[in-house]
């Protein structure tokens, strides 16, 4: 008896430890279905956007931010739209095209033209904190022209976060003594502002159209744009005296950052709550500063580490907040 009590206990255990180990499993996200595929997009984002802070950072100091910023949304926006125009799909029709300009206005040129311009006068840990701060705003936005109400542990969980973020940010308050701080500061403000409206936007218009094929259109029309406003305020130099080392960033930017990231992205923000979605923003500082901390040899405080602790449980108050209440989207039709 007391053997066979001993040998289910042991069972028990085993089972437990294997589901906390899946968790740590791609492989498990993957075979949960949708919801688990969007988690598992979710983690790459969180991943590969964290990671294009620093590329950019090395980007600008070799070439003009909206040139860079230019030609990486152009490149990409060809693959994309080639792709879908070798497999048949049709142009975008009449008023089908008004949401396509506005996201790629706020999406693109405003939002990745200015964060990209940005971290030119800050750090790159720096600009995804201020990237982070885009949540507040969708819950923000969420209290007046939403009618369905959060869940009471999402908002804990979000002003926490945003907590998390100013302890990291508390180090920097000396900067703003400095005018160019101040500038990259107030243009990755407003950047956080237009993505977050673009977010929401997203989310209304996911049924219309084709977002993925949308999203190339959008990269190429911003790309050609930014391209032109750069050379028009005289922001540009010719592409023969870029350095290989910012075609090299350039190049990263487009597959991990347009490419990857963005599919990802969008499929998380179809199948997931938009504010569970958001989680990105929040967990890309942790991988801006331990990347800087590799490659740039920018510094990791306590004051640091403490933010990143911080941020984690926010993580965990999100999830929790919508396991509990769920917030599901309807699957998107003509993908």
């Amino acid at each position: 008896m007391i053997g066979e009590n001993l040998y289910t206990q042991l069972i028990r255990g085993a089972q437990f430890i294997k589901q906390k180990l899946d968790l740590f499993n791609p492989f498990y996200y993957y075979k949960q279905g949708t919801k688990g595929k969007a988690i598992l997009a979710l983690v790459a984002v969180c991943m590969f956007w964290g990671l294009t802070w620093v590329i950019s950072k090395v980007g600008v100091k070799h070439m003009p931010a909206l040139q860079l910023a230019g030609i990486r949304q152009f490149v990409a926006g060809v693959i994309y739209v080639s792709f879908f125009l070798l497999r048949g799909e049709q142009l975008p029709k009449g008023k089908q095209w008004r949401p396509i300009l506005i996201l790629s206005f706020l999406n693109f040129m405003m939002s990745n033209g200015l964060s990209t311009w940005g971290i030119k006068y800050i750090s790159a840990g720096m600009g995804a904190i201020m990237g982070a701060i885009f949540p507040l705003w969708l819950v923000i936005i969420g209290l007046f022209a939403s009618k369905e109400k959060l869940p009471r542990k999402a908002i804990v969980g979000l002003l926490i976060g945003f907590s998390g973020v100013c302890t990291i940010f508390s180090e920097h308050l000396q900067d703003f003594l400095n005018p160019d701080f101040r500038f990259g500061i107030g243009l990755s403000l407003i950047a956080t502002w237009t993505w977050a409206f673009a977010t929401l936007y997203t989310k209304q218009q996911a049924l219309s159209f084709n977002p993925y094929f949308s999203l190339g259109l959008q990269m190429v029309i911003a790309g050609s744009t930014l391209f032109g406003v750069s050379h028009l305020i005289g922001q540009s130099v010719p592409l023969t005296d870029i350095p290989l080392k910012a075609w090299g960033a350039i190049a990263c930017l487009i597959i991990f950052g347009s490419l990857i990231a963005f599919i990802c992205y969008l499929y998380a923000l179809q199948n997931l709550p938009t504010e569970q979605a958001s989680i990105y923003a929040y967990v890309n500082p942790i991988v801006a500063a331990f990347v800087g901390w590799l490659y740039l040899n920018d510094t990791i405080s306590l004051t640091l580490v403490l933010g990143a602790l911080i941020t984690l449980f926010y993580v965990y108050l999100v999830n929790q907040a919508f396991r509990i209440n769920p917030a599901e989207q309807p699957e998107p039709e003509g993908v």
